[in-house]
């Protein structure tokens, strides 16, 4: 049976950048959708701001050509998006000037839940606070969502938070990042917290190691120009892998809440030690057949900036003494694929002997493609000839144990969007909790850039440099095969 969607209060949701590709790709589709599942309804409106001008005719159309391109199956319901196109508006914006900043005003309600959305490079969140705060838009129920990323070091980071903190308390400021919005991100605090089967065993008496993997078998595409100036360490291992690790390393909050999830994730990025040169590899993807190298996709034959980072972490807390967690993340991989497994420790003795083989229990938790969640367990292979033991999964695929209905689950931003018409900031990152993980980064991303070191090539379609699977088997470990 499918879960009951509840509608969230009238609201009026500004998008600035509202022309731009995040807009075109992920939040109008993602409104829709809230849209076509009954979760948006009554007195909404959606107001497209950017610096194009055009008529509302204009931006309906072209809303309606990106739903047509982005919003799945749920497009074909001409009824739903014409009702859906009704709820929107445009208005010509000068981010860094003054035209179009009265008529918005004037659009906006007094009596309706206010958010704005910076869908804009990170330089013009300033502006755009200021202005809201001139124009009166600015007030004590107004929420703004600000897109990663959160700057590029400590001190970026704390600029960017000074500027917002001028005009939006930090409760109304939304840091949204996609990956805390997947079911299965969110499933970590269930699997954890509501199984006394884990939770006793979530510690380095039990867990040997934990491997935090996110490969993609793209290159950088057209993000180029941006990714050659960030590379892997700062597009992912910053913010989302670092979401990761600490959901997966927190202690129990002592409630669900959104303060005290995140004051459990500030403590684990604080007890990060920093980083050996030993325990980092960085890697460059090289030509494969029709697949040009990561130089000529940035078009920088001199780039230094890694496609491919591993790293090898320790936590200082009583909680994960002596357990290293293993992190690694890279484009032009052999799949795409994300997972977090969670290794336990050999049995303190087998009684079978040593011809019964090695086994240990791995938790899976699969983010992507296929989510899921996968248990290995040792047993009995079937048949006669003695105690032979093999490793099978209790698996969980979303999409077969819960039905079609219940694993179609919502995208990351319409979840998060919802979100922030409700008020639940859980799932959104707190400014503190952006400049401690870039006080752990800016260390490790410093000593690369003083060595000058190139990073080591690698083949497309592989899984990274070799040095890599070094950074495993020194430790008498092993990294999992990538897979979907």
């Amino acid at each position: 049976m499918a879960s009951r969607v509840i509608p969230v209060d009238p609201f009026d949701l500004v998008i600035f950048g509202g022309t731009g590709d995040l807009a075109r790709r992920k939040i109008f589709p993602a409104l829709f959708r809230r849209f076509v599942a009954g979760q948006i309804e009554g007195d909404v409106r959606l107001i497209g701001a950017a610096r194009s001008e055009m008529d509302r005719a204009a931006y309906r159309a072209m809303v309606r050509a990106a739903i047509a391109e982005f919003g799945g199956e749920e497009a074909r319901r001409k009824k739903d998006l014409a009702a859906f196109l009704d709820l929107l508006d445009y208005v010509m914006v000068d981010a860094r000037g003054t035209a179009g900043w009265s008529d918005l005003a004037g659009k906006m309600r007094k009596d309706r839940i206010r958010a704005f959305y910076f869908s804009v490079a990170p330089a013009l969140f300033g502006d755009l606070a200021k202005r809201l705060h001139k124009h009166g838009m600015a007030d004590a129920a107004s929420r703004i969502v600000v897109e990663k990323p959160f700057g590029r070091d400590l001190e970026t980071a704390r600029d960017l938070n000074r500027v917002l903190a001028r005009h939006f308390e930090e409760r109304q400021i939304y840091r949204i990042d996609h990956y805390l919005g997947k079911e299965t991100v969110q499933n970590l605090m269930a699997i954890r917290f509501g199984n006394v089967l884990f939770e006793p065993l979530w510690n380095s008496q039990y867990v040997d190691h934990i491997q935090i993997t996110v490969a993609e078998s793209v290159g950088v595409g057209g993000r180029g120009d941006y990714y050659d100036k960030s590379g892997a360490m700062r597009d992912m291992v910053q913010n989302h892998m670092m979401q990761l690790l600490c959901l997966i390393a927190m202690e129990p909050p002592a409630k669900f809440d959104p303060d005290a999830v995140r004051d459990e994730k500030l403590k684990v990025i604080r007890a990060l030690d920093p980083v050996k040169g030993a325990d980092v590899v960085r890697g460059q993807y090289e030509a494969q057949e029709d697949k040009p190298d990561y130089r000529v996709q940035v078009d920088n034959p001199e780039s230094t900036t890694e496609s491919f980072v591993a790293l090898k972490v320790h936590i200082s807390n009583w909680r994960w003494a002596g357990t290293p967690f293993y992190l690694r993340t890279g484009k032009r991989l052999r799949e795409r694929a994300s997972e977090i497994a969670v290794v336990f420790k050999d049995a303190p003795h087998s009684i079978f002997g040593p011809e019964a083989g090695r086994h240990r229990n791995i938790l899976t938790i699969k983010l992507q493609p296929n989510e899921g969640i996968e248990l290995g367990v040792t047993i009995k292979e079937p048949g006669p000839g003695g105690m032979r033991l093999i490793d099978v999964p209790l698996d969980m695929t979303f999409a077969e144990a819960l039905g079609p209905e219940e694993a179609d689950f919502p995208d990351a931003y319409e979840r998060l969007i919802m979100d922030v018409i409700r008020g639940n900031q859980t799932l959104f990152m707190r400014g503190d909790e952006v400049e401690a993980a870039w006080a752990w980064t800016d260390p490790v991303i410093a000593e690369w850039e003083d060595e000058g070191a190139a990073p080591l090539p690698y083949a497309s379609g592989s899984s990274g440099p070799d040095d890599a699977l070094m950074l495993m088997h020194r430790d008498g470990r092993r990294w999992r095969e990538i897979r979907p």
